[in-house]
């Protein structure tokens, strides 16, 4: 059996599965925001339910919202900044008495899509992550690649390639809350098309709204979805011409829009470079289940 843990900053899910991927428990309890010693004893809890209720013991995965350092060994850039600066994999193993894995919850979202969802039997898939923010994870031949930085990945504080002149201003306007300007991020998130709508009309609208006014023929609504699909297919690019994964694997809530799987791969011969472009870009299977699904399948099948 494997467990895994997605640790957010507003709650904690745990999900034990059965080497077959059948779900076998799973429970969600809100986040003890700001104490990581309630954490530790959180996921504990959490651990225990699930071996309780199922009668057996598990593997364990972690998927958190940072990384760990290959340098200190130690969480770094976590949101959930009570995380930062602890060796969060050894406490937990300490506290539960066996080898704990801890990835960064987009690898751990491209783990579970690379193993029983949309990208099961590709070699490398690339999954990306598009909500509030955006993010990445690799897999290769099954694993996260984290790199010898920890920040493999790190996909949304690159600059958007080949910016436009209105790209231009909009990334001068606005630093990304990095500190830098022009943030893959701050184009390709559901927050850069609420953002992108917003400097259009005057209107700020959540996302679903702006797809909905565009089916309804609203004209800026449209030009919103036509400069988000194209950012996309620029920022997807150049990862494409670096990695050339064998399937790219859209999750979050933008992964919704249906429209982009019809759009966006008739953009990306434009750049990619030699202009030819047959990669796959599916919805995930897993959809919010992903990330917890992948920090249990952080044991893969020949290591239980």
């Amino acid at each position: 059996m494997r467990i895994g843990v997605d640790l957010g900053g507003t709650k904690i899910e745990v999900i034990a599965l059965s080497d077959q991927g059948d779900e076998l428990f799973r429970k969600r309890i809100a986040a003890p925001r700001g104490s990581y010693p309630d954490t530790l004893a959180a996921i504990k809890n959490l651990v225990d339910d699930a071996e309780r209720a199922t009668e057996q013991r598990g593997s364990v995965g972690v998927g958190i919202p940072g990384t760990l350092s290959p340098f200190t060994g130690k969480v770094k850039n976590a949101n959930s900044v009570w995380l930062n600066g602890h060796s969060l994999d050894k406490d937990l193993s300490a506290l539960l008495q066996r080898e704990v894995r801890v990835a960064n919850d987009a690898n751990c979202m491209a783990v579970s899509e690379a193993t029983d969802g949309a990208g099961a039997g590709k070699a490398m898939v690339l999954a990306l992550i598009l909500g509030t923010g955006c993010g990445s994870g690799i897999v290769i031949n099954g694993k996260p690649h984290s790199g010898a930085n920890g920040i493999g990945g790190e996909w949304g504080h690159n600059m958007l390639p080949w910016l436009d002149e209105e790209e231009q201003q909009a990334a001068k306007a606005t630093p990304c809350y990095c500190g830098k300007y022009g943030c893959v991020e701050q184009f390709v998130s559901g927050t850069g098309l609420c953002d992108d709508y917003e400097r259009r009309s005057g209107n700020r609208l959540k996302g679903d709204e702006i797809v909905r006014l565009a089916e309804q023929g609203d004209v800026i609504a449209e030009q919103s979805m036509q400069a988000y699909e194209r950012r996309l297919a620029k920022a997807l690019a150049a990862y494409l011409n670096i990695l050339d994964p064998d399937v790219v694997v859209l999750a979050g809530g933008v992964c919704n829009i249906e429209r982009l799987y019809h759009n966006v791969p008739k953009l990306l011969n434009e750049y990619v470079f030699g202009h030819e472009c047959a990669t796959e870009i599916k919805k995930a299977l897993h959809g919010d289940s992903s990330g917890v699904r992948g920090a249990a399948w952080l044991w893969p099948l020949e290591n239980p």
